[in-house]
């Protein structure tokens, strides 16, 4: 009897463990929240300034939807929370899953939980700060007279997000390989003899992540392949160090 309460007590602790973490994770998440939420305009406002400042003078965004002006800046604000509650989150994460992980295995996941991190920051802020300017100045360029440009907030918004989501998943690519790389089903070699189809490969990712323009998939392709490059380098560093801690 006690020897099958045994493993019993331990998934209990396990689950108990678990919801404490999800609490921990919720809570921080929701105290975030509250500390933008009387900055949710000014956000916003933050926000569309790339494509306001491309607008004709006197012009800007509508609400097709009566509710939309409340909600779409409150949509964002938890966003917001969410992309700066990101590390606290993974910390409650790696907190629960670290203790049943070698040593070894705990060394590599540190540095690639970090990098992955990072790496999708500096993509969401290359997305904002370079492409959509480009983007926008590119689209209100090249119409024509006849047409006004009056985006939808909530449209605008949903824009946005998915540019910065593309652009914050494509910059894990280095993380990716070097994670394939570690797990032994891809050599860093075949990462470079494979090099002309990853490029193709990049360039028809980008015509399908970003809005019909060249601007935008230039933008987003170039870097990817900068960033497979790292790739392969970063693969080729841990192999060797993978191979001698293993031996």
């Amino acid at each position: 009897m006690s020897d099958q309460q045994a493993p019993e007590s331990g998934l209990v602790e396990h689950l108990i463990e678990l919801r404490a973490r999800l609490m921990r994770g919720l809570i921080g998440l929701g105290v975030i929240l509250l500390g933008l939420m009387p900055f949710s305009r000014q956000i916003y406002t933050w926000l569309a300034e790339p494509l306001i400042s491309q607008l004709p003078n006197g012009q800007s965004m509508i609400a097709t939807n009566p509710a939309g002006a409340f909600f779409a800046p409150l949509k964002l604000t938890f966003f917001v929370a969410l992309f700066i509650a990101v590390p606290w989150l993974l910390f409650q994460l790696w907190s629960f899953v670290a203790p049943g992980l070698y040593a070894r295995e705990k060394r590599l996941a540190v540095p690639l939980l970090v990098s992955s991190v990072l790496l999708f920051y500096i993509g969401c802020a290359f997305a904002y700060f370079l492409v959509l300017p480009a983007v926008f100045h590119f689209l209100t360029t090249f119409r024509p007279e006849v047409i006004a440009i009056t985006p939808d907030a909530n449209a605008y918004l949903d824009f946005v997000l998915a540019i910065f989501f593309a652009f914050g998943s494509s910059f894990e690519l280095p993380v990716a390989m070097v994670i394939l790389t570690l797990l032994g089903w891809i050599t860093p070699e075949q990462f470079k003899e494979g090099r002309g189809y990853a490029i193709v490969g990049i360039f028809v990712l980008a015509a399908v992540l970003t809005p019909p323009d060249v601007v935008s998939q230039l933008m987003l392709a170039i870097p990817m392949c900068l960033l497979y490059e790292l790739g392969i380098h970063a693969a080729r560093w841990l192999v060797p160090k993978n191979k001698a801690e293993t031996a």
